[in-house]
């Protein structure tokens, strides 16, 4: 397990790295927001610990820059306990919230929470919505039965939807994560592919839910 600190207090990084570490995981450390963007675009984490108050970009930036590309587990550490706080929070994607003062052991148990769910996600091989069968190794979509012909990228876009069930999706998240390249402000791509895919889902078109000036969810 490799886990990324992010805090200004060396203090508070210093007591986590040695709980972490003394549970057998792995390390990094970051000073403020945009060190940690950066450390999450070059570095693959199984969990990040997020400061909400520090310099140079804050932790609710840093995770809503952070969702652009990549969908590493975050877990927000703040001294602002307000439910104001926590529910921003969640709306930029990040897993769980801790209000400081915490308790190291308390942070370890969030961080088992956070990654077993995850790893459950990621493990699941198919998936059934009503009529509408997925399955994610063999790379079949079966629409009441009948195997839907989708092309490579419809695929990628649909497990990419179902992977992610009740998130809000931005054009430039999918650009990235699904085709791999920076956004550039054209969603065209995007909208096309969703367009298409929708056709072969035929009445199951409704999971996929376009929002109005963000991008999209699956809901199912």
């Amino acid at each position: 397990m490799k886990v990324l600190i992010v805090d200004d207090e060396e203090m508070i990084r210093a007591v986590l790295r040695e709980y972490i570490e003394f549970e057998g995981g792995e390390t990094d450390e970051a000073q403020d927001g945009m060190e940690a963007v950066k450390k999450c675009r070059d570095n693959n984490y199984d969990v990040v610990l997020m400061d909400v108050m520090m310099p140079k970009l804050d932790g609710f930036s840093a995770v809503k820059e952070i969702r652009k590309f990549s969908d590493v587990p975050v877990i927000m550490l703040s001294a602002r306990g307000e439910e104001y706080d926590k529910l921003f929070g969640f709306e930029l994607g990040s897993d769980d919230y801790v209000t400081k003062p915490f308790s190291p052991k308390e942070v370890m148990a969030r961080i088992h929470a956070v990654t077993k769910r995850t790893g459950e996600k990621k493990s699941r091989d198919v998936y059934e919505f009503e009529g509408l069968k997925i399955d994610m190794v063999g790379r079949n979509v079966y629409v009441d039965g009948k195997r839907a012909e989708l092309t490579p990228k419809e695929y990628e876009l649909l497990f990419y939807f179902v992977e992610n069930a009740g998130v809000a999706l931005t054009r430039e998240r999918l650009l990235n994560q699904v085709w791999g390249y920076d956004f550039y402000g054209d969603d065209r791509t995007v909208d096309t592919h969703v367009k298409m895919l929708r056709g072969n889902l035929k009445e199951y078109r409704k999971f996929i839910v376009t929002l109005r000036g963000l991008g999209y969810k699956f809901e199912a």
